[in-house]
């Protein structure tokens, strides 16, 4: 689901968390636990393009209709969609249609992300497709960001039932227009577009043949995984690692909360920390670093990246490295400024550090976490390096009516896609999903770990991060990640086997 930019996005909402109790080394609760909660992409991520020409597509819009289960005459948006037909061997040889769930931003950053369908795409002969979720890049209802997103009223057509039909719609369209119905389709996605994949192969099983959902933590939600799991996850990895970075983090925010009290306490963080602006509330500081050390543990690749920043191989081993290898003379505060420059600037370009780069905080996610996408978050304080905090869906209730002016349905995803039980569920309802999850990424415990059926299939690997399949391959990929990459090759080569197979028996009949 960027954060974590990361996003999973990486996660992300607009919350407002009560504290719990607090031992004697926990943080105080006026300054954590934060506002929003980790998100797939991330707050504090900047995402870094790499060369677009590395992958060829054209740039095409679709007219959706605003609201798929209405038949008010409202008006159209045009959705983005990106095509690649070069190594498509056409409605002839029923040649298929792989088609990316887009996720909560930019669908370019995503497309030229997910490697995996741009490298086996030859392989089977298939068409490439990129459609954009509604409100996010350039697809936007009401004709700009700005219409989208004045209101609630402009923003409740903002939501994963509309977003699946617009790809339902879209495909349909597309593959009859281009004499294509024959042409079976694979759905991939990863983090919320991992979910969106698996959600629409459960939804819409006469569109697609099956799908690869990566890194989809569909089970984050209500009681059906315990709160605190994710921020475990995280502190986990760092743990790992190094015991005494993880300790220096964990007493960190004690450090943080006794300067910001001080009379100029504010001044000195915002000098410590290479702030361009100066700090009014020590708030905005642990947010920064709860991203940072969120995100690292999504994007803990075993070589270098861009995804979320530039970022070198294993960068939770480099950022516990400037930890526990500062000076001795540094503080507390000086070491943790010295970890999150690995995330925040590990090429050593940046001068200082904006921490408001959403100062609006109106981001499509925000929404979504307010209505339906409603993910409970805690932090444990014998095993999270976080500061201890409850979920409080009361407070966070509160956060959104406050913000958008609307009221969470926190249990309408379990009761449009499912959740609870999901074992016997999936087991007698669904079919052809794999879901692939890397331990170390924190949305993996959200997410299905062990196979449903001979169909909806489990694969998980013991050191690897968010949808880490799913990028390009590359020289330095361990062993694993090439032995995961060809099993998902094969069950996706089954898939259609059997689909031409069945096409093959009615055409005969």
């Amino acid at each position: 689901m960027a954060s974590p930019t990361v996003s999973f996005l990486l996660l992300m909402t607009t919350v407002l968390l009560s504290s719990s109790s607090s031992s004697p080394t926990s943080q105080p609760s006026d300054i954590f636990p934060s506002n929003k909660p980790p998100r797939f992409l991330g707050k504090h991520s900047h995402p870094i393009k790499p060369n677009l020409q590395q992958y060829r597509y054209e740039t095409r819009f679709f007219p959706q209709p605003l609201d798929h289960f209405s038949f008010l005459d409202l008006p159209t948006f045009r959705q983005r969609y990106l095509i690649n037909t070069e190594h498509w061997v056409g409605p002839s040889r029923s040649g298929p249609i792989f088609l990316y769930c887009g996720n909560e931003g930019d669908i370019e950053w995503f497309a030229v992300n997910t490697g995996f369908v741009w490298d086996i795409a030859p392989r089977f002969g298939a068409m490439i497709l990129f459609p954009e979720h509604r409100y996010y890049g350039e697809s936007m209802p009401f004709g700009s960001r700005d219409e989208a997103y004045r209101n609630a009223t402009t923003l409740s057509y903002l939501t994963t039932e509309q977003a699946l039909a617009d790809f339902a719609v879209l495909i349909t369209d597309l593959k009859k227009n281009l004499s294509a119905e024959g042409c079976p389709v694979v759905l991939f996605g990863g983090s919320y577009g991992g979910m969106l994949a698996a959600w629409m192969r459960l939804k819409y099983p006469h569109i697609a043949v099956g799908a690869l959902a990566s890194s989809a933590p569909i089970l984050q939600f209500e009681d059906i995984v315990p709160p605190e799991t994710f921020y475990n996850i995280v502190s986990n990895s760092f743990k790992r690692e190094s015991s005494s970075c993880f300790d220096t983090i964990k007493r960190s925010w004690n450090a943080l909360s006794s300067e910001g009290q001080k009379e100029d306490g504010l001044q000195k963080l915002s000098k410590t920390f290479h702030l361009c602006r100066e700090l009014t509330s020590v708030q905005a500081l642990t947010d920064w670093l709860d991203s940072a050390y969120s995100n690292l543990a999504m994007v803990n690749y075993p070589y270098p990246s861009n995804f979320l920043m530039p970022l070198p191989g294993h960068p939770i081993k480099e950022l516990c490295r400037k930890i526990d290898g500062s000076p001795d003379c540094s503080s507390i505060l000086e070491r943790i400024f010295n970890g999150a420059s690995v995330y925040y600037n590990y090429t050593g370009e940046v001068e200082c550090f904006q921490l408001d780069d959403d100062p609006h905080g109106m981001d499509g996610w925000n929404w979504q976490a307010c209505t339906e996408m409603v993910m409970p978050m805690s932090s444990d304080r014998n095993t999270s390096m976080f500061p201890a905090y409850d979920w409080d869906y009361s407070a966070f209730r509160e956060g959104c009516r406050m913000d958008f002016q609307v009221i969470p349905r926190p249990r309408w995803i379990t009761t449009e896609f499912g959740g609870h039980d999901i074992g016997h569920v999936l087991k007698f309802f669904g079919s052809n999903i794999i879901f692939s999850n890397g331990l170390l990424d924190p949305w993996s415990g959200g997410s299905v770990l062990k196979n449903i059926s001979e169909t909806i299939v489990a694969l998980v690997t013991e050191e690897g991060a968010h949808h880490i399949d799913l990028r390009s391959s590359t020289k330095e990929d361990p062993d694993w990640l090439v032995e995961l990459r060809e099993t998902e090759i094969k069950v996706i080569q089954g898939w259609l086997d059997e689909y031409h197979k069945k096409m093959k028996a009615i055409s005969s009949m």
